[in-house]
């Protein structure tokens, strides 16, 4: 018999560990399960509406980060949508995410404040309720 010779793929186990710990790095607030299963079914909602391929292509990275999150938080869900949906979305997911936090993360150190967030920072009315949820003058957070 021939030895296989070369680079075995990732175990699923190594992802999950992967994704967990880049949670863990974001530091999110963790909520109930009501909660998430909500936040999943919102982002679905927002997917079925999208059109476009990079659009759809946000939002099924909004449906893995919904649900990473939530088996992050300790709720194991059932995978919302298909396996290899799923792997495309991480790929847009990881960047999308981190820099959105990375973005938070330095706007609040001009304020002297931690900002766990990841919202999308081009929607006003989510910046001001980020910047009244610190204690920042909505206006001078956009």
């Amino acid at each position: 018999m021939k030895e296989v010779t070369g680079s075995s793929p990732v175990s699923p186990t190594k992802v999950i560990m992967l994704i967990n710990l880049w949670h863990t790095a974001l530091d999110m607030k963790k909520y109930d399960l009501a909660w998430h299963e909500n936040d999943i079914q919102d982002e679905l909602a927002e997917l079925s509406e999208e059109r476009g391929l990079i659009n759809r292509w946000s939002e099924y990275s909004d449906v893995a980060y919904t649900y990473t999150r939530a088996n992050w938080s300790g709720f194991k869900l059932e995978l919302p949508i298909t396996r290899p949906m799923f792997i495309v979305a991480l790929v847009y997911m990881f960047p999308k995410y981190t820099l959105r936090w990375w973005f938070f993360k330095r706007a609040g150190k001009k304020f002297g404040k931690t900002i766990h967030e990841v919202r999308n920072p081009k929607k006003i009315a989510k910046l001001h309720i980020i910047a009244e949820r610190n204690n920042i003058e909505p206006k001078k957070f956009e």
